[in-house]
């Protein structure tokens, strides 16, 4: 387990991480450049317009390149295309020689390789958070019991992805978000965050705020609305049943990012 230190804003757009696979010369080849291209533009003109996620291929043969971009559910068509661009930039930029590359920001998720990956659950996940921000241990258990709700509820989505707020009374209300890419099974998207909670949970289990972006699944949980006007139902520190089977006041590889604000 790796600690760095990390400055995130939920509220805004900003680069959560990146993974580069290691440099390779072929990359500089005028076909697999041609293909690198023909895929990001790809990406770029079409993921904002189709529901905020799209995966395509470029190439033939063993020449073949496997690209994906997904936003994050709330957000509009046109963050989507920015923050679609900022990522492609990002990744030719940070990662110039390499085949396969994942770059999260906090408003989008971009990934390309030249090895199938579509419809593989990937575990490879990063957590960010205030390390010194801790809850109030009254709303810890609530807080980790509704995130665990909301994550069911987003498999179960058509666009895998939910959000609820939690009302905790005097100590306001916590704000959660869960996605998965949506190349990948309900059953896996499940077993996704199902992981993620396993793995970070003595982590962030005890924070007030913190993000974990996954190569297949992400969550967010902070103690302010971060995400954009949305419908939304209740819950007031309780569960009940609804047609979705959830009770909401509505929402490995590990690398740690302590987020220092």
């Amino acid at each position: 387990m790796l600690l760095l230190q990390h400055i995130c804003d939920a509220d805004n757009n900003v680069s959560a991480s990146w993974e580069c696979s290691e440099a390779d010369n072929s990359t500089s080849e005028n076909s697999f450049q041609a293909n690198l291209n023909s895929l990001l533009n790809q990406l770029a003109g079409n993921g904002p317009a189709r529901s905020s996620f799209y995966k395509t291929t470029a190439g033939k043969k063993s020449d073949k390149i496997y690209g994906l971009v997904q936003c994050r559910g709330d957000v509009s068509a046109e963050n989507c295309a920015n923050c679609t661009k900022q990522s492609i930039s990002a990744a030719l930029q940070d990662c110039p020689k390499s085949k396969n590359v994942k770059v999260w920001f906090t408003w989008c998720f971009l990934r390309y390789s030249d090895q199938p990956f579509f419809g593989v659950w990937d575990q490879s996940s990063t957590a960010v958070f205030n390390d010194t921000n801790f809850d109030d241990p009254s709303v810890v258990f609530q807080g980790f019991n509704f995130t665990n709700g909301i994550a069911a509820a987003a498999a179960n989505q058509p666009l895998m992805f939910q959000a609820g707020v939690l009302d905790v009374g005097q100590n306001g209300r916590r704000y959660v978000m869960a996605q998965c890419t949506r190349d990948i099974s309900g059953a896996d998207c499940s077993k996704c965050f199902d992981a993620q909670l396993t793995t970070f949970r003595t982590t962030v289990g005890n924070k007030r705020g913190w993000e974990i972006y996954g190569s297949s699944c992400s969550m967010w949980y902070h103690d302010y609305q971060f995400y954009f006007n949305m419908s939304t139902s209740s819950n007031h520190g309780t569960r009940r049943s609804s047609s979705q089977g959830i009770a909401i006041e509505i929402t490995m590889i590990v690398l740690v990012f302590v987020l220092v604000v």
